[in-house]
């Protein structure tokens, strides 16, 4: 039953919710209290057959026990003991909602589920969509407060997005990506216990500690095989995602913004809206649970997919703060001659910013570093055939700046307690409207009087002593000041068509689909060792593609492992996202700059196929780890290969490429050598590494008509 075709249905008579994709069927039904309840979510079935099917029970429904199928968003009522997604209070102090299910609407691939609570002003849609050609259901939560101007506010101590279900299974593996800053995304694949597993950022942050993307299998999965169950959350605060595995054998999460302790108010007539929550089943393995996502990435949530992210040099490692307009200048040529195609000045270019003491918030360039301003070296970097990029910390500020001496109230604190300082700096609260004002009006004055074509946008501190004095609901500082974020942004972007934006915030801190909702790429980590990246990058290719994964090749030994590398290694690992150079180049030798301008010149060659093409992940037993760019028609093929360390006494082994055609034959671009589809699939291609640690090699395949 597998098609193009993505579709939103209800039958009345059935009270049977069913959306269909191109691989997958999700099914919902009106249970009798009249409460939207999981049915189906998997392969394909008629509507007939879901119509036919039972509710779940738990074999061990008694009396302590509840018996109903799960709901798609648990309230705090009933016998209902696990998370609950919703959390209310009204004023009388009764908690929780009874839902009444007042009707559907349906406008083209979006179905929204009306809800009221049987006894108070509580209303609640639960909201689908699906995409042409994707297996992604995205899912929201939208509550408002029915009552009239003269009614108690309702305390919302919890409204996540939505709830999944997973099937019955014989056991539950759990997928998700844990680290640290230096060490993001890393993958942590294991066991799911019998308990409550809670994924959580209480920072402000998405985090470098986590991640709001998941999945499920039953512990058998592969890179290409098996069912996969996977969800991610579209938001860039803090979240929490809350697993419950039964008992019984009953497996659901639920998750959405925000995290324990935090709470809102509804006024009467005012609603709340949640981030999407958006979910994916395939049953190809984890692989193409991947390629799936970052599919729905590219189509859905990117704002500019087909083009290409530019080939970047930055400053920061070559200067740190000593930025002036000669070493910025010398800087740039020498990246215009290696073939970079965009130029970014890091930090350290404004106010009185000579350390990390101080300057931040106060965006004019430092009078001592370039004293006819910024367009000079613009129009310079421009000359050069390069775009001209800014690094800007526009949430942040030292309380050394003119900022934060006449504004010191636009900080986020709390009166009584002393504020924490973290990096030396303070966060501002972008959910005030003059703060946000501020910082529009600020940014796009940069943008246009310095002709920039591209802002590196970083967050280098979260929330800490979280308060809003003065405001009569102080926790929406959790969400208002995310919100205000994706304002400025969409606002720069609509008033500056040709604007790109790099998310960073201490490395991989903020990378989710809520801010590549608005941005070009991601700065994955501070880390550019090539052996620490590749595995986070293995990571981060779990859900987002590698266009949006900014990779850089920087100095040897490196700045934060002290380890020492190839050039061609360091050039091979980044070339398997969005390239880019951060060494100081006016160290590096002639023979050096030869080779990184080949190697800048090979990568532009495969570009289209990193960027735009399928992405397999691949390993062998002796250690070697791949990753293979296929463009859609099967022509052209690109294989990034990589061996950190050599076993004595192993034997290279070759390394195969499934997702050939067995019936077809490759030329490789480089060698000229022909091989057979069979081979290669099979058998694999032999990679002659280069002898010792750190080797690597591109390997360029062709499909021969």
């Amino acid at each position: 039953m597998a098609g193009t075709f993505s579709t939103v249905s209800f039958d009345r008579a059935l009270g049977l919710a069913v959306l269909r994709t191109p691989h997958s069927v999700y099914a919902v039904r009106i249970g009798t209290d009249g409460s939207p309840r999981h049915l189906h979510w998997g392969a394909a079935l008629d509507t007939a057959d879901l119509g036919a099917l039972s509710e779940a029970a738990s074999p061990a429904a008694s009396s302590f026990e509840a018996d109903a199928a799960p709901d798609e968003l648990a309230p705090e009522s009933g016998a209902r003991f696990g998370p609950a997604g919703l959390q209310v209070r009204f004023a009388d102090g009764t908690r929780g909602a009874q839902w009444h299910f007042t009707g559907h609407r349906i406008e083209g691939r979006e179905l929204r589920l009306r809800l009221a609570d049987r006894r108070y002003p509580l209303a609640a849609e639960l909201c689908y969509r699906v995409r042409p050609g994707s297996d992604v259901i995205e899912r929201w939560t939208e509550l408002t407060h029915t009552g009239t101007g003269g009614s108690d506010p309702i305390s919302v101590d919890r409204l996540d997005s939505a709830a999944w279900t997973a099937p019955a299974l014989s056991d539950y593996r759990l997928s998700h990506l844990v680290g640290g800053w230096n060490s993001e995304f890393q993958l942590h694949r294991d066991r799911l216990p019998v308990a409550e597993t809670v994924l959580t950022s209480r920072r402000g942050l998405t985090s470098h500690h986590a991640n709001p993307w998941l999945a499920l299998d039953d512990g058998t999965a592969g890179e290409e095989d098996g069912e996969v169950w996977s969800t991610v959350l579209a938001w860039s605060g803090s979240w929490r995602v809350t697993v419950h595995r039964d008992p019984v054998g009953c497996t659901t999460w639920t998750g959405g913004f925000g995290h324990e302790g935090t709470g809102w108010t509804l006024a009467p007539g005012e609603s709340l809206s949640t981030p999407v929550f958006a979910g994916l089943y395939t049953p190809a393995g984890f692989g193409a649970a991947s390629r799936a996502w970052h599919t729905y990435i590219r189509t859905s949530v990117l704002p500019s997919p087909d083009r290409d992210r530019p080939v970047l040099y930055n400053s920061w490692e070559a200067t740190g703060f000593d930025v002036d307009h000669p070493g910025q200048l010398h800087l740039a040529r020498l990246a215009a001659r290696v073939g970079a195609e965009l130029f970014v000045v890091d930090d350290g270019w404004f106010g009185a910013r000579t350390s990390d003491r101080a300057g931040l918030g106060d965006w004019t360039p430092r009078p001592s570093a370039f004293p006819d301003g910024l367009r000079p070296l613009a129009d310079e970097v421009h000359r050069l055939g390069m775009d001209f990029g800014l690094w800007v910390e526009p949430e942040m500020v030292n309380r050394d700046s003119d900022l934060y001496r006449a504004h010191p109230d636009w900080v986020v604190h709390t009166p009584t307690r002393d504020a924490t300082e973290l990096r030396n700096q303070l966060m501002l609260n972008l959910a005030r409207p003059e703060v946000e004002a501020w910082a529009l009006r600020t940014l796009d004055r940069l943008v246009r009087d310095n002709a920039v074509d591209w802002l590196k946008w970083d967050a280098n501190r979260v929330v800490t002593e979280a308060g809003w004095p003065g405001h009569p609901d102080p926790d929406r500082l959790w969400i208002d000041h995310t919100r205000a974020v994706y304002r400025i942004m969409d606002r720069l972007r609509a008033d500056h068509p040709g604007l790109r934006i790099e998310a960073c915030a201490g490395g991989g801190g903020r990378v989710d689909l809520g801010i590549l909702a608005r941005t070009d790429q991601a700065w994955t980590s501070d880390n550019t060792d090539p052996v620490d990246r590749i595995g986070i990058q293995h990571g981060f290719s779990q859900l987002f593609p590698a266009q949006t994964m900014a990779a850089w090749v920087t100095d040897s030994p490196n700045v934060t492992t002290g380890r020492a590398t190839p050039l061609s290694f360091r050039f091979h690992v980044a070339m398997a996202g969005a390239l880019g150079l951060g060494g100081d180049l006016t160290h590096w030798s002639e023979e050096e700059l030869q080779e990184t301008a080949a190697l800048v010149a090979r990568y532009k060659e495969i570009r289209p196929l990193v960027q735009h093409g399928r992405q397999y992940r691949l390993s062998t037993p002796d250690g070697v780890t791949a990753v293979h760019y296929a463009s859609e028609d099967d022509t052209d093929h690109a294989v990034l290969a990589w061996r950190p360390t050599t076993r004595f006494g192993h034997a290279p082994t070759a390394l195969a490429l499934p997702t050939l055609d067995p019936g077809a034959r490759y030329v490789d671009l480089d060698e000229g050598t022909t091989h057979s589809g069979a081979v290669l699939t099979r058998r694999g291609i032999d990679l002659t590494l280069p002898a010792g640690d750190y080797a690597s090699r591109l390997i360029r395949l062709r499909r021969t008509p």
